[in-house]
């Protein structure tokens, strides 16, 4: 968020609901943090502006704790002033709130490394942590300050005796501190040290056998000035995460058997190690399996059900139906689709995420979703909106269903899971979270056809029959309530039944949900398979890449582009995906001359077909443009000004995304603004490459699903650069990986560049350009829970019937 010398103004309009509802209590709350500000005579309150706050719960919305707030925010009130007088009527949940967001956790992201140095040599030891902007750093050795040991990197040029030492840096924000771990730097005996002059590897990892169920322990040590990294490669793939000297594998599988190396560096030179190669055999895994910490040591957990099963592929389509042309508009779908997809992007699945289909964009989302399934694949379907159930069938409704809809409107659901049926997938898992009430309007009875007998469904409902499903309004965002327990267990290693049974328990529990809405499982799995089961890819290579580039055309961003304008200004032009079908589009000005004293870029005449609301353009915050999930603190330097657009249903996109970049400038000497414009084209970016909007041919899918892929052939309108098609389909050893900067992917540190990589592409990525960092770093949003994932919270979230809504 920032230091506390910002105004109280600067927190988002959540976060000061929040604070008021923590706030609007008589014994420790809006009347007593009054008093307490009162100690400042330019945040004192008058007895009528008292009044005004305490006549606020006449209103049915209204809040006294909220008008004090905004009061303080005007005066100019800030942060760091509020924490104290929070503090100082003892309001510790509040303090705690406003210090968790203010404050971000200050976490050491690299430690500085042991390391020995010839007589003369130069020593660096690198800190670095993330947390608040400001982070200060002070080098320490033993107990003494290091003189002008201020910066992440400590440099001694010419490395003496009596610099030896253990060494460990102090990083601080305010009152707020962290030690790293101690790192011992001693003096070498010898002057010709091989560190000295590069990398030099001083232990290999060694052949090894293990029996299934035990631990796999290799290591790889080195020497080295700076002192080096490490990243482990399993077959050739580099091992996520696996970034440390000793690389442990608790519990392992033959899915873990093949060749193991380690490639050491740092800022100037690179060595791998050699090639160790690990048997797998038949092993036991009854009693007690082991987890390993960080110290090298073993500790004893309860046993658990391996899993001997994997999956050739994951692939996920998520559809989020809210904005509904003639029916009840929903909240929950937008933040649940958001949610899942990050959760299955942690379990390596594909995922495509669309938010307002209609009837025939969902149908044809359906058909591309199924040319991704094939043998062994785990497919996962989930559909978030309005719904219903008539005999048995269950519908889908589309955004532009009619008022007096019937099955005729909608995507039947046993219609589309027969349809996966026959693609012979490993795992089938369809997740409705959609009401099952009768449709009267609909008398039709309709015949499925016969399901293949394969034992691989998973069918999960959000509610039982006859029954609506709800959702949790709060702040600015919502939850279903299926998704608010489903994320609590969606990464259990499990199988995915027992998963979803312990979901509906966890709702059974919950008591505001208990006669309400209650979930109902069907399943046919008769093996042991999790969502959390490995990916081995499939014996036809050429398969596995034509499905990972059938998957990638639905996630090219355009490029980072940068504009000159006659008068001298330099206009960065930046995209980043909110979901596949809703892209961000940022303007920036880079440089312009010394007479232009204001300068704005913003965005217009949009081509046809695109949805924008052109009063949310040109907005200085992400979420002013509608987002309420894409924020600022996932970029490098988000205190850089920038304007942002929000485009959404790019699905219905039937042309190249063509749009007007007007700069508006005024000269020092002048009075009046000069314009000026450029027209831009981007082509078809994300979703839109597969033209949803054309109808697609009658079903006709054969019973050896795989034809489908290998006779798999792009769009015409694909636009991936010059020579990937060819990459990825010409070579039966091509993947994923080594055509993956086309869509934004960055290596991390220790990655060869163009090595394969299994994991997904995060869809809330950035062009490479917006990022500012050194080096650039993958983003996604895996990491950030929305604000009400504490099922404990459900009984506030519920304590009104305007917080209660059915679909």
């Amino acid at each position: 968020m920032g230091d506390w010398n910002m105004g109280l103004g600067t927190l988002r309009e959540g976060v000061l609901i929040k604070l008021a509802d923590l706030l609007d209590n008589p014994k420790c709350g809006w009347r007593q943090l009054a008093d307490a500000v009162n100690t400042q005579p330019q945040f004192r309150c008058s007895e009528k502006e008292l009044i005004g706050c305490s006549i606020q719960v006449l209103s049915a919305k209204g809040s006294p704790s909220r008008l004090l707030l905004a009061k303080l925010a005007d005066r100019a009130c800030s942060l760091g002033f509020l924490l104290k007088c929070l503090k100082k009527i003892e309001h510790q949940e509040a303090v705690q709130y406003l210090n968790t967001i203010v404050m971000e956790q200050i976490r050491i992201t690299v430690q500085p490394q042991s390391q020995r140095v010839p007589e003369g040599g130069r020593v660096v030891l690198s800190c670095q942590a993330s947390g608040s902007p400001g982070l200060g750093y002070q080098w320490f050795i033993g107990k003494e300050e290091v003189p002008n040991g201020s910066a992440r990197d400590l440099v001694l040029s010419h490395f003496c005796l009596s610099q030896q030492g253990y060494y460990i840096c102090r990083v601080n924000h305010g009152e707020s501190f962290v030690f790293s771990q101690w790192a011992q730097v001693t003096m070498s005996m010898s002057g010709n040290s091989s560190s000295a002059s590069g990398l030099c590897i001083t232990q290999q990892p060694w052949n090894t056998t293990n029996a299934e169920g035990d631990c796999l322990c290799l290591e790889c040590r080195a020497e080295g000035n700076p002192p080096p990294q490490y990243q482990w490669y399993h077959n050739e793939q580099p091992m996520l995460p696996a970034n440390k000297s000793s690389l442990k594998i608790p519990c392992v599988t033959t899915a873990d058997r093949g060749k193991y190396s380690c490639r050491v560096y740092n800022l100037y030179h690179e060595v791998w190690s050699d090639q160790a190669h690990v048997e797998i055999g038949p092993g036991s895994l009854s009693g007690a399996s082991w987890d390993v910490t960080d110290e090298a040591c073993f500790t004893p957990v309860p046993a658990r059900q391996l899993s001997h099963f994997y999956a050739t592929d994951k692939v996920a389509l998520l559809m989020g139906n809210m904005n509904y042309q003639y029916h009840k508009q929903l909240r929950a779908p937008m933040a649940d689709v958001h949610e899942l997809t990050n959760l299955l992007r942690q379990l390596d699945f594909k995922v495509v995420s669309l938010l307002d289909l209609n009837r025939q964009e969902m149908h044809s989302a359906v058909t591309e979703f199924l040319l991704l399934l094939d043998r062994g694949v785990y497919g996962l379907l989930y559909f978030a909106g309005h719904g219903y159930e008539n005999y048995g069938n269950s519908f889908m409704v589309p955004i532009d269903a009619p008022d007096s809809y019937t099955s005729e409107h909608c995507l039947w659901v046993q219609d589309v899971l027969q349809r996966m049926q026959e693609r012979e997938t490993g795992l089938n898992v369809f997740l409705l979270d959609m009401c099952r009430k009768r449709n009267l309007n609909d008398d039709i009875i309709p015949q499925p056809g016969p399901l293949k007998v394969t034992a691989n469904i998973v069918f999960g409902y959000a509610t039982c029959v006859d029954a609506e499903a709800y959702e949790v309004n709060k702040d600015d965002l919502s939850n279903g309530i299926f998704i608010s327990f489903l994320k609590q267990r969606l990464l259990a290693e499990e199988k995915v039944t027992v998963m979803l049974d312990r979901v509906a328990e966890d709702m059974g529990q919950c008591e505001i949900t208990r006669g309400r809405q209650a979930l109902e499982l069907r399943s046919n799995l008769s093996e042991r398979r999790a969502l959390t089961d490995r990916i081995q890819s499939s014996d036809c290579p050429v398969v596995t890449s034509a499905r990972n580039l059938q998957w990638a055309i639905a996630h090219v961003l355009p490029e980072s582009r940068y504009l000159h304008f006659d008068c001298g200004v330099k206009v960065q032009l930046g995209f980043a995906a909110e979901f596949s079908n809703i892209m961000i589009i940022y303007t920036r000005i880079l440089d312009q001359p010394q007479d232009i004293i204001s300068c704005t870029a913003e965005l217009s005449d949009f081509s046809e077909g695109v949805d924008v609301d052109l009063k949310l353009t040109n907005q200085e915050n992400p979420w002013d443009t509608g987002s309420l999930l894409f924020t600022l603190e996932t970029m490098s330097r988000p205190e850089v000004p920038r304007l942002y657009t929000r485009l959404r249903a790019l699905q219905r996109l039937k042309k190249e995304l063509k749009f007007t970049v007007c700069l508006h400038y005024q000269y020092s000497n002048m009075d009046e603004e000069v314009e000026e414009k450029q027209t831009v084209t981007v082509g078809k970016p994300l979703v839109a490459k597969l033209n949803l909007h054309e109808p697609r041919l009658p079903r006709s899918f054969s019973a050896s699903s795989s034809s489908d892929l290998h006779t798999f052939s792009l769009p015409e309108s694909s636009s991936f650069p010059e020579g990937l098609e060819s990459s990825v389909l010409a070579s039966e050893t091509s993947s994923l990986g080594s055509a993956s900067t086309c869509w934004s992917y960055f290596s991390q540190p220790g990655e060869v560049p163009g090595s394969v990589k299994q994991v997904n592409v995060p869809e809330e990525t950035f062009s490479p350009e917006f990022l500012e960092s050194d080096r650039p770093q993958p983003l996604c949003a895996e990491s950030k829970s929305l604000p009400h994932d504490r099922l404990e919270d459900l009984s506030v979230q519920f304590r009104t019937k305007q917080n209660f809504h059915s679909c």
